[in-house]
Order: structure tokens, then C-alpha cells, then sequence
């Protein structure tokens, strides 16, 4: 047995001796040097080069080593074997500490307080309570869930929105496009954390935007093609949204000319909401790999079909 290893984004040096240590004996190569590329059984992978995957004859498994696997999905050459997601706790800790701050940041007016300080305009106004604040999370998958109890926890009002019916206690759920329109209906802030599909690419658009109260905030950790770029500026203009955060983009890294980057509307983060810690995440990929030797069923394996 042997493991492929590809990233552009993280740092082989932090990985390897934590894959080595939970792993004995693991045989790890990187590409250009395979090897004897029938011997490499599974890949922990980051956007591989097409075609890197499809060259391993006996590949079994491929482990994402982020939560987002839509960048595989998109590789025709990818092969017909299990595909797994990262599923950390710490990864969805630091996604549900992210949101909140986003969504505190709102509460608590310090957007509105920013842009006051620029203007030298001292304005004293009464703080609300969270619960007079409604929040709406789109995608209760493990981490959208996640976010939704831990604003829940911190006494907002919250709505939940999902392709299929959900229950999470204390969060009014929403499903399907027939649930769409109330779901969004007096939202203060709409928290994206949809999975990319072909049915959610370009979802925060004009129409979706219109849909939300005059003053809504967004914050979008979702995936980058969710979002219409040229929609979301003509919200702001408009003033149906007030602020965004954004910390995906459909380009990424964000070009220097993107409009984004200066608008006094806009808060632009590097994708960095929450990112896959080496030490935690390495603990998943271990039991993987151990399950896949032993011919055991996977953890967060992915339907292909649904593309989550």
C-alpha cells in the first residue's frame, strides 16, 4: 500500500511527519516521483492536476483534504473509486467560530461604525438583543449545522435552508425551492455555506438578493461560483444589501482589478473561514487509510451523483 500526496496550498512538511507518526510504516510519494504508480492504493489530495488521479491503476480511494470536493468533480479524467471529504471537528469549529464573528459583527453594528469613523461621524445608537436578530444558514450539511446551533446557542433567531427536509433543534427549516422565499423572507443576515452544484452554481444572484429584506447582511463561505459578482455589487449600489463578507470568490486569488477588493460595502478574507489543521484532520485520514487496508466501509464518502 502506498499514499499520494498533492497540494498546492498546504505545506507537505506540516503533514508528513504527522501522517508518518499515525500511520507506522506509511509508504507516502508525491508526484513528479510515483514510483511504481500501481503500488500508490489511495490520494490525499488539493486540486490535483487532471489526469494525476486516472494514472494510478490500482487507486481504491481518494481523500479530499478539504471539505469542498466540487474541484475533484470537475476532473473528467476523475477515476470510479470512493471519493471522501475531510471531516474534522476542528474544521467545523473553525467554520462555526468564523460565521459567528461575521454574524456579530452585524449585530453588534460595527460595519455601520466603521464606515461612520471614516466619515469622523460620532453616532450613538442602543445595542438589540441577539434574539431580534434573525440569521439564515443555507446548507445544513455537518458544518452549515454546526454554525446554525452555535448562533443558536448565542440567542439569535435562526432559519435553516436545505435541498431536503432537516431538523436541528430550535432553527426553523426550510427545503427545496418551495421553501425558499420564506425561508429568506426578514433575514437579517443570510450565511451561504451551500456544497457547489450544478443546481446551487450562481445561487446569490440578483433574484435570490431581491428575495431579502432592504438592510440585509451576507456572509458567504460557501463555495466561490455561488455567487453572481456583478448581482451582488448592483444589491449594494441599490442598498437591498447593506454589507457583505466575503471570503470565496469564483476566481480565485481574487484579481487586483476586482471591484471588491475597495468597496467600502465589502469585507474580502483570503478563503481562510476555516482551514484543515494537520494534526486534527491527519486523525480522519489515518482512520481512512486503515479502513480502506482492512476492506471496511469509508468515513464521508460522497455522492458523486448529488455532488456532496
Amino acid at each position: 500500500m502506498a499514499l499520494l500526496w498533492h497540494s498546492g496550498d498546504d505545506d507537505r512538511d506540516e503533514w508528513e511527519p504527522v501522517l508518518r507518526r499515525l500511520i507506522p510504516g506509511l509508504d507516502l510519494r508525491a508526484a513528479p516521483d510515483l514510483g511504481d504508480a500501481r503500488e500508490i492504493d489511495a490520494a490525499l489530495v488539493w486540486k490535483p492536476p487532471q489526469g494525476l488521479l486516472a494514472s494510478l491503476p490500482n487507486l481504491k480511494a481518494v481523500f479530499s483534504i478539504a471539505a469542498g470536493i466540487d474541484a475533484l468533480l470537475r476532473d473528467p479524467t476523475l477515476p470510479d473509486v470512493p471519493l471522501c471529504r475531510m471531516v474534522d471537528a476542528t474544521l467545523t469549529a473553525g467554520m462555526a467560530e468564523f460565521v459567528l464573528l461575521q454574524v456579530l459583527k452585524y449585530h453588534r453594528g460595527l460595519d455601520v461604525f466603521a464606515a461612520e469613523q471614516r466619515e469622523r461621524v460620532w453616532h450613538w445608537r442602543r445595542n438589540r438583543r441577539p434574539d431580534e436578530r434573525t440569521v439564515g444558514v443555507m446548507g445544513l450539511g455537518e458544518i452549515g449545522a454546526a454554525c446554525a446551533r452555535t448562533l443558536k446557542r448565542h440567542g439569535f433567531t435562526v432559519r435553516g435552508w436545505s435541498r431536503s427536509e432537516k431538523a436541528l433543534e430550535g432553527v426553523e427549516t426550510y427545503a427545496g425551492q418551495g421553501g425558499m422565499a420564506r425561508f429568506l423572507a426578514g433575514l437579517d443576515v443570510l450565511v451561504c455555506l451551500l456544497p457547489l452544484t450544478p443546481e446551487t452554481e450562481g445561487v446569490l444572484d440578483a433574484r435570490l438578493f431581491a428575495a431579502l429584506p432592504e438592510g440585509a447582511r451576507l456572509v458567504h463561505v460557501g463555495r466561490g461560483r455561488h455567487l453572481v459578482v456583478a448581482d451582488l455589487l448592483a444589491a449594494l449600489e441599490s442598498g437591498r444589501l447593506a454589507h457583505a463578507s466575503l471570503d470565496v470568490f469564483p476566481e480565485e486569488p481574487l484579481p487586483e482589478k476586482s471591484p471588491l477588493w475597495g468597496h467600502p460595502e465589502v469585507d474580502v478574507t483570503p478563503h481562510i473561514a476555516s482551514t484543515t489543521d494537520p494534526e486534527s484532520a491527519g486523525r480522519f485520514v489515518a482512520e481512512n487509510y486503515r479502513r480502506l487496508g482492512a476492506g471496511e466501509p469509508l468515513l464521508g464518502v460522497v455522492d458523486k451523483g448529488r455532488g456532496y
